[in-house]
């Protein structure tokens, strides 16, 4: 693709001191290299495929059948393709590895500017996402208990539980398995999410199927004014944006993979990712176009909701997302514990150990969980979250990246693909970030 190989660096040799070689071991990023390519495929499933996928019936409404089609699409091929290229970018120093975003993104920017580039869009989505499951998760809860304790006109006092709760028990169930040390660990936790979030999909689809289309379904935009038709837009791109954030926690992913020079752990990443990939599509593909197929613009944002029976089976699938999310909690919290922990005990000196995690994990889980309870609207926040964090650190700063360490020759394929790309991303982004100022914390970094 008239790539240039980067510069021939000579093996980095191991100059860490028996101190940090110690905390290396410890830090749950780097303390297992034990992973098989299956774990690649189901903990990228499980990252990617959220309860973000109940609302791209909704997003469809918003952009209607031709633009939500190619939107679907494109951003199916262009997140593989950055996806690629940062398994590529793992291990492009011999000797070295990338095992966390930023410090690919201090290879690419330098010490200092690779980390503010990276580690506040980083941490928004990580921490947001973990925010946002917090609230799913409690409102999963609640709905398998209305649905099965309560009747069709609703639940009496007496059984009218508030989201509050729910979200509480929701968080206890993460103030144990926080306490698991590395990404292998939660393996098991991950699988199982995997596995639930391709059924709760089959579910959803599979019921509006069964349900079929709405006698008098209307397929016009949800937004009848020509602002309301802007926003709308930008809001359901930042719902796919949301659909596709995986690429937060891929190189922590590939950095569980052992790697020698004769078998880079490239091979087996990229493995997983292509399976990832394929349920990705079977998930995404069939529940917006056929939730959108069945409702129209009468779909709600979560299309669970609009699917009110069969009692049984929506209560089924509304306890998959709960599995699910308690999975992807994890997946999106593991990054941030590495980098709690290794600012307590690299920067503040804390020795590391049992109490150290107990603490900061703890601390960190009921962080999130006093956030959700008391902002419990925070899920109807993910086009915000998806538009101005989601997308940089998915669509654009990959490509932003590897033409900034590649140097791919001008108007060469590769130069044009990713400039094409940065371009139309950053076009998006500005016309986002002129209705949300917040964005301007997203600023695009300069390639010399």
């Amino acid at each position: 693709m008239g790539t240039q190989a980067p510069e021939n660096y000579p093996p980095e040799k191991d100059a860490r001191t028996a101190r940090e070689k110690a905390i290396d071991d410890w830090l749950p990023i780097t303390s297992s290299r034990n992973a098989k390519w299956w774990y690649s495929a189901f903990h990228n499933v499980t990252a990617m495929v959220g309860a973000g996928v109940l609302s791209l019936p909704y997003a469809m409404s918003e952009l209607g059948w031709g633009p939500g089609i190619a939107v679907l699409i494109v951003s199916w091929i262009i997140t593989l393709y950055t996806l690629w290229q940062m398994v590529e970018m793992h291990e492009m120093v011999p000797g070295k590895r990338f095992d966390r975003y930023h410090e690919l993104g201090q290879h690419a920017f330098g010490e200092k500017l690779g980390l503010w580039i990276v580690v506040p869009q980083q941490l928004v989505v990580e921490v947001g996402v973990n925010i946002v499951y917090m609230v799913t998760g409690g409102k999963s809860l609640k709905k398998f208990h209305d649905v099965l304790v309560c009747d069709d006109s609703g639940c009496d006092s007496k059984h009218n539980i508030k989201t509050t709760y729910f979200i509480m028990i929701f968080a206890s169930v993460h103030f144990v398995l926080s306490q698991l040390p590395n990404f292998n660990s939660i393996s098991g936790v991950s699988l199982a999410a995997a596995v639930m979030s391709l059924s709760y999909s089959t579910i959803a689809w599979g019921a509006s199927v069964d349900k079929g289309k709405l006698p008098d379904v209307d397929y016009h935009l949800r937004a009848t004014t020509t602002p309301g038709k802007v926003f709308g837009f930008f809001g359901a791109l930042g719902d796919v944006a949301f659909a596709y954030a995986g690429h937060n926690v891929v190189l922590e992913i590939q950095a569980t993979i052992p790697s020698t020079p004769e078998q880079p752990s490239k091979k087996p990443m990229w493995k997983g990712v292509i399976v990832a990939y394929i349920v990705v599509a079977l998930c995404y593909f069939p529940v917006a176009l056929i939730g959108y197929w069945a409702f129209g613009k009468a779909v709600d944002d979560n299309i669970l909701i609009t699917l009110s029976k069969p009692k049984w089976l929506i209560a089924l699938a509304n306890m998959m997302v709960v599995i699910h999310v308690i999975g992807s909690y994890q997946i999106y919290a593991m990054p941030v514990f590495d980098m709690i922990e290794t600012v307590l005990v690299k920067k503040l000196h804390f020795p590391p150990g049992l109490t150290l995690r107990l603490i900061a994990r703890t601390v960190y889980v009921a962080f999130t969980m006093f956030i959700a309870i008391t902002f419990p609207f925070f899920g109807g926040l993910l086009g915000f979250f998806g538009g101005f964090a989601f997308a940089p650190t998915t669509y654009f700063l990959p490509c932003i990246m590897w033409l900034a360490i590649y140097k791919p020759k001008r108007f060469s394929l590769s130069w044009l693909t990713n400039w094409v790309r940065i371009t139309i991303h950053l076009a998006y982004l500005n016309s986002f970030c002129h209705r949300i100022p917040l964005c301007l914390l997203t600023f695009p970094p300069i390639i010399n």
